[in-house]
């Protein structure tokens, strides 16, 4: 799941407004009801969970972790009597965690809380050297004049946090005074870092590359989240030598001891394995339509995460979802009248690629997409669903909705017809072709700060209940979409003019990235 900037929608609705009047008591229809006992008393979604992320672990697309899960979800399926397959879309780099230890020798000992980065090269054996900060200069001519003082070095290359505390506990105990203050120096800070990297001629890409060149025996950077003991997991910018995270802790410490002299010094020895290219797939389950088979309900999910702990609510959480959904469709709804789809795709993180290759690779099912439903920022309840820009979306959503049990529905508000995704998540690969693709949108749970893609995205962090929620939802929707009579209108919006008078266009469609090669 990636962080997208949306347009706003003004028309914001409750969904309970499409419902008809009801008795306090609602008469589900006996199909949905199946749905709602089959996840109350038989959810399968704690064991599934547990063999998926405890057992399995976090799935970086090129790892041996990925190709695991995918093959896992295929079974899984075909255990419950769903056709499944593994669909490739392309390649990447090979790779593999393994243990990484980093430990502070020099001034005292101490074991430092770390965490090497995604496809970062391994030390073979422990590497010890000094610990040194970017210099204080403010042109690209001096900066390099400095590079070659890095040879044989651990550059620590990310901002220093003078506090470590989050911004709600600073608030709760401060000053008002105090707090204004000190956020203000938070501000000013992060502001002058960024002006800082601008004027030394690099970006977060190019200065690891420099380091690397110069001689550098290592880079540490520390990608704190602002909530206390969670750093943010991506992909390292280098290719000989290890790029690893420090918590906002140890890095603090050691940036101190050597901004003032101390000349610390850290062994790091990270034994991660870098492996020959790996093919990447979308796993594909369907259960066949018996009245029309070439039209499509697809369920959506991405398999992938980053690796800096277990991927539980970016995308466990989705993949759960939909997993169960299948199930539960298969054993209360076998012959649907249109033909069900679950795709869980990979290397999303890397720019919605297993998506954008199933839009790409699969023509005949795109075109008869009657809707997708995706679900991918968390663990909570849904309580958004978006029109994406389809002008009749509020007919066929609305009328959908009437059917999804009020204790789920309520909780949901909508917008219509709303604005295309651009690319947040994957429903935006099937709105850019045209296709009705709905964002069934969670409450955060603290998702942003907490867990996306943290050292804290783990199992400890699902709320089941929440799921089965969700569970409920998507089962509901696909049912009325598949028996809806209608094939659903794929007819645009007008798109609206921006503040400076620019009318704003439909999201392209974009091809997948089909290997690693050009990736940084």
């Amino acid at each position: 799941m990636k962080i997208n900037t949306f347009f706003a929608v003004p028309a914001v609705v409750l969904a309970s407004q499409f419902c008809h009047a009801q008795s306090t008591v609602q008469k589900l229809n006996p199909i949905v009801e199946s749905f709602v006992n089959e996840t109350n008393n038989h959810s399968q979604l704690e064991d599934m969970a547990f063999e998926l992320l405890d057992g399995i672990g976090p799935r970086l697309v090129g790892t041996p972790e990925m190709l695991k899960s995918n093959e896992w979800t295929a079974n899984k399926l075909k255990s419950w009597g769903i056709d499944a397959q593994l669909q490739q879309f392309g390649t990447w780099k090979g790779w593999q965690r393994g243990t990484t230890h980093v430990d502070m020798v020099y001034p005292r000992m101490k074991s430092l809380s770390a965490t090497q980065l995604a496809w970062s090269p391994s030390t073979k054996k422990a590497v010890e050297a000094e610990v040194i900060v970017l210099p204080k200069v403010s042109s690209k001519a001096e900066f390099d004049q400095w590079l070659p003082s890095v040879k044989g070095k651990i550059v620590l290359m990310a901002q220093y946090q003078k506090i470590g505390r989050s911004d709600e506990q600073i608030k709760e105990f401060a000053t008002p005074e105090l707090y204004e203050k000190l956020k203000a120096e938070k501000e000013q800070a992060a502001k002058d870092f960024r002006d800082y990297v601008k004027n030394i001629g690099y970006d977060n890409n190019t200065l690891p590359e420099a380091l690397e060149k110069a001689g550098a025996a290592g880079i540490a950077i520390s990608n704190w989240t602002g909530i206390m003991g969670a750093n943010r997991i991506f992909g390292a910018k280098t290719s000989k030598i290890p790029m690893f995270d420090i918590d906002v802790e140890d890095y603090g410490m050691l940036y101190r001891m050597a901004e003032k002299g101390t000349k610390p010094r850290i062994k790091v020895d990270a034994q991660s394995k870098v492996l020959p290219d790996a093919k990447t797939f979308n796993t594909v389950g369907m259960i066949k339509g018996s009245e029309k088979p070439d039209e499509y309900v697809i369920l959506s999910a991405h398999l992938d995460s980053w690796d800096g702990a277990q991927g539980a609510t970016d995308n466990g959480t989705g993949v759960l979802t939909m997993l169960e959904t299948m199930r539960i469709l298969k054993k209360y709804y076998p012959n649907p009248k249109r033909t069900i789809v679950v795709g869980l795709w990979g290397s999303e993180e890397q720019g919605l690629n297993g998506s954008r290759g199933f839009v790409a690779d699969n023509p005949e099912i795109i075109k008869g997409t009657q809707a997708v439903f995706n679900q991918d920022n968390g663990t909570g309840r849904v309580i958004n669903i978006a029109g994406q820009g389809f002008v009749k979306s509020y007919d066929y959503i609305g009328k959908w909705l009437n059917a999804v049990p009020k204790n789920v529905r309520d909780h949901i508000k909508t917008d219509f017809p709303g604005m295309p995704g651009g690319g947040g998540s994957d429903h935006a690969s099937f709105v850019a072709a045209g296709v009705p693709g709905f964002s069934l949108s969670s409450l955060n749970w603290g998702y942003f700060g907490y867990t996306w893609h943290t050292t804290k995205d783990t199992y400890d962090k699902i709320v089941f209940d929440e799921v089965k929620n969700n569970v409920i939802l998507t089962a509901t929707l696909a049912y009325m979409a598949s028996e809806d009579p209608e094939f659903t209108s794929r007819e645009r919006r007008t798109m609206p003019e921006n503040e400076n008078g620019e009318v704003a266009k439909w999201p392209e469609v974009k091809e997948p990235r089909r290997d690693s090669k050009e990736y940084k």
